[in-house]
């Protein structure tokens, strides 16, 4: 087995968990895959997989080994792609990182449609709140939001979604419910933190057509999207999201806006990816697909005139 088959199969390996599914994927003798991955480690001079009676999962070094593996099987990919009539119909594994709402609000819910219009793509998703380095992990492209703060990455506005502040009726009727944004200050916002940021308790506004931030109190803090709204419908404070997410919540009673009358800024949703010279067909196809699919479910939200 050639260094690159050896090195699918090492990542096969590695995201399925199992080395007979990863062997039946690739329609080899599980024999010759556990061959292979000796003969790997041998030449590398490195453990690269810790196997247990239930799962196979990668050592540290072999996690190392795995990220460097997945970028450098892209870049394989799209240099073949531009010598291949492949653009219209690209093959190969699209990696793809997105908030888990969007995932199974958004994507996951029309992804059949995706499937049959490129079947011979491979999708792999992955959601979270962490802020995934795209190159060092050999992710394709992510969807996030908000103002996207690494120069390094190529961005596509998707839309922009309206905001909300709410809390539970439990909670208003305890702490009362804020009339004006000064009113802020006495009430309690659950506090988010993602990454390496500090946490946030601000709630923002549009004031004079400018962004403002108002500080609340508050004793809670959670880095995990879904919790933050369950600990909103908990009666634990105040919190701020797109309306889309919160819409059966709200239509239920389940949590109420305030300041409604009050203009809130939106979040912009981009799709990142890294700079390359020439953007990858997988990722193309996949990104023309999603400008579709947001334009549907929200309506062309983006700014005239922005990427």
């Amino acid at each position: 087995m050639d260094r690159f088959a050896a090195m699918t199969l090492f990542v096969r390996i590695v995201e399925s968990g199992n080395f007979t599914r990863a062997a039946n994927a690739l329609d080899i003798p599980r024999a010759t895959a556990t061959l292979a991955i000796q003969q790997l480690e041998r030449r590398l001079g490195v453990r690269l997989l810790e196997r247990t009676t239930r799962q196979v999962r990668p050592t540290p070094e072999g996690q190392t080994f795995y990220a460097r593996c997945i970028q450098l099987l892209a870049e394989l990919e799209d240099a073949e792609a531009t010598l291949q009539p492949v653009a219209s119909n690209p093959a190969g594994v699209l990696r793809v990182e997105m908030h888990g709402t969007h995932a199974s609000q958004i994507v996951l819910p029309r992804i059949d449609e995706f499937h049959a219009r490129y079947p011979r793509l491979e999708l792999v998703i992955t959601s979270g709140d962490r802020l995934v380095d795209l190159v060092g992990e050999g992710v394709d492209c992510a969807i996030r939001g908000g103002t996207p703060r690494d120069s390094t990455l190529v961005t596509r506005r998707l839309a922009d979604f309206p905001q909300v502040i709410c809390a539970s009726p439990a909670y208003l009727a305890r702490m009362g419910t804020p009339q004006t944004p000064e009113a802020l200050r006495d009430h309690h916002a659950v506090r988010f933190v993602s990454g390496d940021r500090a946490p946030d308790a601000e709630l923002e506004l549009m004031i004079g057509g400018q962004v403002r931030a108002f500080a609340a109190g508050g004793w809670l803090t959670v880095n995990d999207a879904e919790n933050y709204v369950v600990s909103a419908l908990k009666g634990c404070g105040l919190i701020q999201v797109p309306r889309f997410h919160l819409e059966q919540a709200l239509d239920r009673g389940d949590l109420v806006e305030v300041l409604a009358e009050w203009e809130k800024p939106r979040l912009p949703i981009h799709l990142v990816y890294p700079h390359r010279r020439q953007l990858s067909p997988r990722v193309r196809v996949f990104l023309d697909w999603l400008v579709a699919v947001y334009a549907e479910r929200f309506g062309d939200s983006r700014p005239r005139g922005n990427a």
